[in-house]
């Protein structure tokens, strides 16, 4: 790795992949479309016996129904595991088609079911618009259990920026509320803390690359409502803004070292242990945000190996 440059060199082609996003409320529309058309025309995995249904169920009172793209191994015989699975994007754009390949290998390689949820975005819907969604989207796992083919012992949460922090804060509503159980939250470079890039101390060593400060402002003002750092910004909203971590479910938690959102992730986990929550954490050096999506660098194999190593473990049928 050279030391005038800390990327790791084999990540460097994968920056092609994520095209420049000029956020602003007059681009959002614009960037969206963009977005979907070229989901659509990255063909589907060929061969993968992997069965998938978009299903639209009972969305938060008084809100529009929610969309769910659910993947199963196809002749799966149940009661399957289940991923809640909650797609990055900033809050402001985004679909469960991003994750349309992963999702497929996960089902089919780990033997579960897979339930990408289409949460309202931001700024058409503000906090906690989206969380209401996942919440949703969770309950209905849990009381159609039986008829989807599910263990509800063994469900859990996944998602990669912020749809990592919609799994952090899902984690805490349903802990506070008492009525859905999580198995394990599952949480890829999560969008955890409106402090971060608005702070003046923050980790000189991150690059601006996929993800900047501005970019993280707008994200935040969009979601909030107003500007981010403020005083006021509920836990549910921001999971860095939480005082009690205990009682959370066992945690995966990984990041790029160069990532502006590596140090908010690591005090997340620093305090998750502290909180007697078990957890399993990934520092990857070299890495910025969204790395993995290089899916040939051996760094991004080694965090494909360790995610799905600890989903593994996390979906073992309890023995009592």
């Amino acid at each position: 790795m050279n030391s005038a440059n800390p990327v790791d060199p084999e990540l460097l082609p994968a920056l092609a992949l994520f095209p420049p996003l000029d956020f602003a409320n007059a681009t959002l529309p614009g960037l969206r479309a963009g977005l979907m058309t070229m989901m659509s025309t990255v063909p589907a995995p060929d061969g993968l016996p992997v069965s998938v249904h978009e299903r639209m169920i009972a969305g938060p009172a008084g809100a529009p129904q929610v969309r769910v793209l659910e993947y199963r191994p196809a002749n799966a015989a149940g009661p399957l595991p289940a991923i809640l699975h909650i797609h990055p994007g900033g809050y402001v754009i985004g679909a469960p088609e991003m994750m349309d390949t992963v999702n497929r290998e996960l089902a089919l390689d780990l033997g579960c079911a897979v339930f990408s949820v289409d949460y309202r975005l931001a700024p058409e819907t503000r906090y906690p618009g989206a969380l209401d969604d996942c919440y949703a989207a969770l309950a209905w796992l849990h009381t159609e259990a039986a008829a989807l083919g599910l263990d509800t012992r063994r469900i859990g949460v996944k998602g990669e920026s912020a749809g990592g922090g919609l799994a952090a804060a899902l984690c805490l509503l349903a802990r506070d509320r008492g009525d859905l159980a999580l198995a394990f939250q599952h949480l890829h470079y999560p969008m955890l803390d409106d402090r971060t890039g608005v702070q003046p101390d923050g980790n000189p060593n991150a690059t601006d690359l996929v993800w900047s400060p501005a970019q993280n402002q707008f994200g935040w003002s969009a979601l909030l409502g107003g500007a981010p750092g403020g005083a006021d910004v509920p836990p549910y909203a921001a999971p860095a803004r939480a005082t009690d971590l205990a009682g959370l479910p066992p945690t995966f938690l990984s990041v790029g070292a160069l990532d502006l959102l590596a140090e908010e992730g690591l005090d997340y986990a620093r305090r998750l242990v502290r909180a007697g929550v078990p957890l399993e954490l990934h520092v990857y050096p070299g890495a910025f945000h969204g790395f993995d999506m290089a899916e040939t660098a051996r760094i991004a194999v080694a965090a494909k190996h360790a995610s799905r190593q600890s989903l593994q473990r996390a979906m073992q049928a309890p023995t009592t």
